[in-house]
C-alpha cells in the first residue's frame, strides 16, 4: 500500500470510527439530567475538538505504521484507539461513570506510553499525541467530578 493510501485508510479509520461512535452513543436525557461540574465545557466544543484530535492521532497512527522502527508504538497507537473507542459506550451508552473514568486512566496511561516510546523515533508523532494527551487529562478530571457529583 502507498504511503499516501495509508494515510487516507488511517483518517478514515480513525475520524469515520469517532463519528461512528458518538453517533451511536451520543449524549441523551441521562446525561442532560447529571450534575456537572463548573468547568464542563458547552457541548459543542466536543464535536470540533474530537475532529481535530482524531485528525491528529490518524497522521501520528500512520507515521508510526511507516516507519521502520520497532514495533511498539503501532501496538500503543491501537490500544489507545480500542481503549478511546470503548470510553464513549461505557460512559454514555453503559452509563457506568466509574468504569469510564478507569477505561479513561488507561487511555490516558496509553497515551503518554506512546509519546514517551515514539519521543526517541519520531517526535512529531509523540508531538501529535500532546494535544490529545491534555484533553484527555481534562476529560479524566471532567469523568471523575460528574462521577463524584453523581
Amino acid at each position: 500500500m502507498s504511503h499516501r493510501l495509508a494515510l487516507i485508510v488511517f483518517v478514515v479509520l480513525v475520524v469515520g470510527g469517532g463519528l461512528v461512535i458518538g453517533y451511536l452513543t451520543a449524549p441523551g436525557d441521562w446525561y442532560a439530567a447529571l450534575e456537572k461540574p463548573s468547568f464542563n465545557p458547552p457541548s459543542w466544543v466536543f464535536a470540533p475538538a474530537w475532529t481535530l484530535l482524531y485528525v491528529a492521532i490518524a497522521i501520528a497512527g500512520w507515521r508510526a505504521w511507516k516507519s521502520d522502527s520497532p514495533r511498539w508504538p503501532m501496538r500503543l497507537w491501537w490500544t489507545q484507539l480500542a481503549l478511546n473507542f470503548l470510553w464513549s459506550p461505557v460512559f454514555f451508552a453503559a452509563h457506568r461513570i466509574g468504569l469510564a473514568l478507569l477505561v479513561i486512566s488507561l487511555l490516558l496511561a496509553t497515551i503518554l506510553a506512546f509519546i514517551a516510546v515514539s519521543w526517541r523515533q519520531d517526535r512529531v508523532a509523540a508531538w501529535l499525541f500532546a494535544p490529545y494527551a491534555a484533553w484527555v487529562s481534562f476529560a479524566s478530571l471532567l469523568n471523575a467530578s460528574i462521577l463524584a457529583l453523581n
